[in-house]
This record gives structure tokens, sequence and C-alpha cells, in this order.
């Protein structure tokens, strides 16, 4: 079973921001409220970036990286799990540097 986010749709077309602090729309609440929910969830995960004003790495950062630093997965298990599908590539690009540079909490 594969699970679907829209970010725009689902989430919001003006992602912003690190922390919850940020705002409504930060990377930490994409991940917390859907992301994270929908990985554990399901054997696959297709994350659609298209349709938002754009992203800011503090967005990306957290959103993707935390995802190793904060729940403990590592970045072979999201390269298997985790399909990012974007018209601009170089979002894509970023999102897995973030990944494979995050380091777990000890």
């Amino acid at each position: 079973m594969t699970i679907t986010l829209n970010i725009a749709k689902q989430f919001s077309r003006s992602p912003a921001g690190r922390y919850m602090t940020d705002g409504p729309f930060s990377g930490q609440a994409f991940r917390e409220r859907l992301l994270l929910p929908a990985l554990r969830q399901s054997e696959t995960v297709e994350v659609q970036l298209d349709g938002v004003l754009g992203f800011g790495s503090s967005f990306l950062e957290e959103a993707f990286g935390g995802l190793v630093r904060e729940a403990g997965l590592e970045a072979k298990e999201l390269r298997e799990k985790l399909h990012i599908v974007s018209k601009l590539k170089t979002y894509e690009q970023r999102i897995w540097l973030y990944v494979s540079d995050a380091k777990p909490k000890i």
C-alpha cells in the first residue's frame, strides 16, 4: 500500500519554518502530523511537492532530515520507502542530501 501526501493540498501552499514555534506549517509540523504517521502506516509514501509557492531549506531539512535525527529512521530505509515527486529536481536532491547528512540523536 502507498500513501500519497500532497503538501499543497493536504498541508499548505506556503509551508515555512523549521519548528512549530515558527508557525503552523513548519517542517516539524509536517513531519510529525503527516509524514511520520504515513511512514509508520504504509509500505511506501509518495510526497508530492508541486503546487506550493516554494520551500525554504529549514522546512525541508526539518521535515526530511528530522526523520533521521528526531524519529531515528535510517537513510537507507527512507530511500526504499519514501518517494519524492517534484517537477523541480533540485528539491528532491536537497531532500536526499538532508537525509544523508542527518545524524541520529544519541
